[in-house]
């Protein structure tokens, strides 16, 4: 992402720092006391949610749906009619505030039983996640720092492990921080163990975690009845210049006759808050005719619509159809 991308994103965080909830009481804190990665044993993790929910102080935190650098990601790893799973949210950390334990794994690294609900396959050379994890760094992570850890190769696991490794008492040498500079996204399968250190900069963490999930698969329940409504405001502009806010769910009938839409979830961005179902029941997904999936309109199949997103990405020349199973070869 862009540099005036995460300027405007962390305005926006700015203005909404008074929603913050800090894990700082014993039944919501992420660590054992007094591990490695509990970190003062005060400052708990820091978390902001509705980060799509800011109307036109969200456009970027929209895009991570269907962002053309990102999505060819998600279809090779959950495949065509990829979903968001759960609300995404905005996690911070001040210095010295506690980590997260490790955690998740195919095989689940506390149980030793399988997770089928987040597991990572390996078939006839396909890769396929049930879960997948989407972070964009908003602050630059320097080695060293802390915060996000994983055990590599992890999601290949068949066993449980140590409880003090859990807690990052011991095997340290294991957890893998990786380097990030603000604007850069790690993808991970939640069937691979994870967790965080305790935040050691003085530059405050910022990062928007997401969760994406094949079309037919399911964790959170946010979607039902439907996602948050403010989730769905569009802005209009109007010929005196003023922004006129629609919203299908608010039951509002305003005229936006002759206004031009500035911001909202683009087609292909409600295409990925489809509730979970199989794609040959007429799920909308999205295919690049760019590449070998692009779906092919057959006998009387109407195409939802055409339409390029992510306008203001200078480098975005890609055109993306929404499409339905029926019309694909």
């Amino acid at each position: 992402f862009t540099k005036e991308e995460l300027r405007k994103s962390n305005l926006a965080i700015d203005k909404h720092l008074h929603r913050i909830q800090e894990r700082k009481t014993a039944g919501v804190r992420n660590t054992k006391e007094n591990t490695p990665l509990s970190g003062d044993g005060q400052s708990g993790r820091q978390d902001l949610g509705g980060i799509l929910e800011w109307g036109e102080d969200s456009e970027m935190f929209r895009s991570v749906l269907d962002h053309p650098k990102l999505r060819p990601y998600y279809t090779e790893l959950l495949g065509d009619g990829y979903r968001m799973d759960h609300l995404p949210f905005c996690i911070l950390q001040n210095k010295n505030s506690e980590g997260f334990h490790l955690h998740g794994g195919t095989v689940d690294c506390t149980s030793g039983r399988f997770n089928p609900h987040i597991a990572y396959n390996y078939c006839n050379g396909q890769m396929y996640c049930h879960l997948l994890a989407v972070s964009v760094a908003l602050h630059d992570q320097n080695a060293g720092d802390g915060g996000f850890v994983v055990v590599n190769g992890s999601h290949k696991s068949n066993f449980s492990m140590p409880p003090d490794m859990i807690h990052g008492l011991e095997n340290e040498e294991y957890l893998f921080q990786p380097v990030m500079k603000a604007g850069d996204v790690l993808m991970f399968s939640e069937g691979t163990v994870h967790g965080a250190r305790a935040w050691t900069s003085d530059i405050q963490r910022r990062i928007a975690l997401y969760r994406f999930a094949p079309a037919t698969c399911c964790y959170g329940r946010s979607y039902y009845p439907h996602w948050p409504i403010n989730m769905y405001d569009e802005g209009y502009k109007n010929s005196n210049n003023e922004i006129v806010i629609v919203n299908k769910y608010k039951n509002e009938e305003i005229d936006i006759t002759n206004c031009k839409k500035v911001y909202g979830l683009t087609d292909t961005q409600k295409a990925v808050l489809e509730y979970p179902y199989a794609l040959r029941i007429d799920r909308p997904y999205i295919a690049d005719n760019n590449t070998s999936t692009t779906a092919n309109t057959t006998g009387d199949t109407i195409v939802d619509s055409i339409t390029s997103n992510n306008n203001n990405n200078d480098d975005n020349n890609s055109v993306v159809k929404i499409c339905h199973r029926s019309e694909a070869k």
